[in-house]
């Protein structure tokens, strides 16, 4: 599949992989910073974004999508992070392909299953919800996913999704008949019986759920030289909470400096 993606920068290729509802976009930020230093791509997974759709959608597809976008852009041994669904990509990928990623990062998520969190459903219903016929401005649309949707940081979140698909209509970039079909796939744990030896940094937000302590002994076995560092301000939007800081674990990880002066929290 041929991915929709954003590219900044020159030097060791470095890949970032967005969670479910995400953008390329929401990372451009962060992409940029790291750009200074790095060749930076930021792709749109499938049914996401403005990459193409499918009725199919899983960790293995995504993975073997990020396999093909590496071998399409000629990419010698990228790190990769990933965030939230993003970075159960790039686990599933290391631990399928070891000898193509040179370094991984993976935000605030757990190989483990986990149990469905109302929010997700929450939200898809509230988009396929929305009739376009009768909208005609984004704000008529914010209205509308405010009582589904009452955590404003959410419901801009999901905004970003948001298209002017003519002059006067909107529309979803989101394949939502696909995610919705599909979302237990989205918290489905990385299964293996292989192990990712390499650089490994697992990040979690102090204010977040979805890694915690007991995680730990799963993360060794698949991953066994692998640190985990927690981000104690941030909910599970790091990167949105806590830039900076984010910025400076990248860093220090990566092993080169690439937060630029003035970008603060």
């Amino acid at each position: 599949m041929k991915l929709f993606y954003r590219h900044y920068g020159e030097g060791q290729p470095l890949i970032i992989l967005h969670g479910i509802f995400g953008i390329s976009d929401n990372w451009v930020t962060l992409g940029k910073r790291l750009a200074e230093k790095f060749s930076v791509y930021i792709p749109d997974q499938r049914n996401h974004g403005q990459s193409p759709h499918s009725v199919t959608f899983n960790y293995y597809a995504l993975a073997d999508d990020l396999h093909e976008f590496i071998r399409e852009h000629k990419l010698e041994k990228p790190m990769i992070i990933g965030h939230s669904m993003g970075g159960k990509v790039a686990m599933t990928f290391a631990l399928e392909h070891p000898e193509m990623v040179e370094k991984l990062v993976v935000v605030d998520i757990s190989p483990r299953k986990y149990p469905g969190r109302n929010v997700h459903f929450d939200m898809i219903s509230a988009m396929m919800a929305v009739n376009f016929d009768a909208v005609h401005s984004r704000e008529e649309v914010e209205q509308l996913l405010e009582t589904s949707i009452p955590n404003k940081r959410i419901r801009l979140f999901v905004m970003k999704n948001l298209y002017r698909k003519t002059r006067t209509t909107f529309d979803w970039r989101l394949n939502l008949e696909a995610l919705s079909a599909n979302m237990d796939f989205v918290f489905e744990g990385v299964e293996s019986s292989d192990v990712y030896e390499g650089p490994t940094l697992f990040i979690r937000g102090g204010r977040s759920d979805y890694l915690v302590d007991d995680d730990t002994p799963l993360i060794m076995k698949l991953f066994p030289s692998a640190r985990i560092q927690t981000i104690e301000k941030a909910s599970h939007w790091v990167h949105a909470d806590a830039p900076t800081e984010l910025c400076r674990l990248f860093s220090l990880f990566l092993g080169k400096e690439c937060i630029a002066p003035g970008f603060e929290d």
